[in-house]
């Protein structure tokens, strides 16, 4: 006999706009101008969509050093990229297109801008995230400080700040540890600009939003997505702070904990910005070779937003 369960479905979920375009970048550039067609670094952290777009006729390269053959289209990730690397790009004579989310577009100019105006940036971020070191890299060397937890601001010596002080985000952080790092910042800098439009994306809000509306009714929570996706694992921490401590990531290749599955009555499921639709498919499909299950769709927004693709693919 089948245990019965119920699935709660975190609604928006999945592929968001900055997600969609760069993949149609890719999927584009191709059909325009044959394959194949060079990307630096994943477009997205997704496994499954970096497979899928390799057979299309894609490679994948960390850096420009690696492109082999310099009259076929590069395309940048959809995090961006440091200053420097367009740079390179146009000494090689290599044709590109950039898929930075637009979102993250904004960040990079707001950085730009306040330099020019004379403030000392703190950026919110983690670490060798591909989107922080290009938005560190929009600037010379030494005119961001990476700040990536409360601990940190603890340490900060506003003596050491010259001139005012503005910060930025990542766009893919967790909206509360974010906001308790500001309110942090604004203790210290009571003066602190911040920036005119949140910086964290719309996407990763509603994502957060949604998990935290289900997750305290759950018996376990399952998010799908890869290890190196930084929203993807934002959104296990939610879950497990918004009272589903049984809350995990479900990265490819990972086995599914069918005991605990089977001891479960109700189950979350949410998806990072860059995990395809039809693996949360999959996930269902496979819980009910083992339960009864029963879907319940939880809506917090509905999302239209859509990005304009690059002039050179129109």
């Amino acid at each position: 006999m089948k245990n019965e369960v119920k699935i709660f479905l975190a609604s928006p979920r999945g592929f968001c706009a900055g997600v969609e375009r760069a993949i149609d970048i890719v999927e584009k550039t191709i059909t325009k101008f044959g394959s194949p067609v060079y990307v630096r670094h994943e477009i997205v952290h997704n496994k499954q969509v970096v497979e899928n777009i390799k057979k299309k006729g894609t490679i994948f390269v960390e850096e420009l050093s690696e492109v082999k053959d310099l009259t076929r289209p590069v395309i940048f990730s959809a995090h961006g990229v440091p200053k420097k690397v367009p740079e390179e790009a146009k000494i090689k004579n290599l044709f590109y297109i950039d898929a930075t989310c637009p979102l993250v577009s904004k960040v990079h100019r707001e950085s730009e801008q306040l330099n020019k105006n004379g403030y000392d940036i703190i950026l919110i971020g983690h670490k060798n995230h591909p989107e922080v070191v290009g938005t560190m890299g929009q600037l010379p060397s030494g005119s961001i400080s990476l700040i990536e937890t409360v601990d940190e601001v603890k340490n900060l010596d506003p003596k050491l700040f010259k001139k005012p002080v503005a910060y930025i985000t990542q766009t893919t952080l967790s909206v509360d540890d974010t906001a308790e790092i500001i309110n942090k910042l604004k203790d210290k800098f009571p003066k602190i600009k911040e920036p005119v439009k949140e910086d964290i994306c719309y996407a990763t809000t509603n994502r957060q939003k949604a998990v935290k509306k289900i997750a305290s009714d759950c018996d376990i929570f399952f998010v799908i997505g890869s290890r190196n996706s930084s929203n993807s694992v934002r959104l296990v921490e939610v879950a497990k702070k918004a009272g589903c401590k049984n809350s995990e990531l479900m990265h490819s290749g990972k086995e599914l904990p069918i005991d605990k599955i089977k001891k479960s009555k109700n189950i979350g499921i949410s998806s990072g910005a860059s995990a395809p639709e039809q693996l949360v498919q999959n996930l269902i499909f496979e819980i009910k070779k083992y339960c009864k299950v029963s879907l319940e769709e939880v809506v917090v927004a509905e999302e239209k937003v859509k990005f304009k693709l690059p002039k050179d693919l129109n």
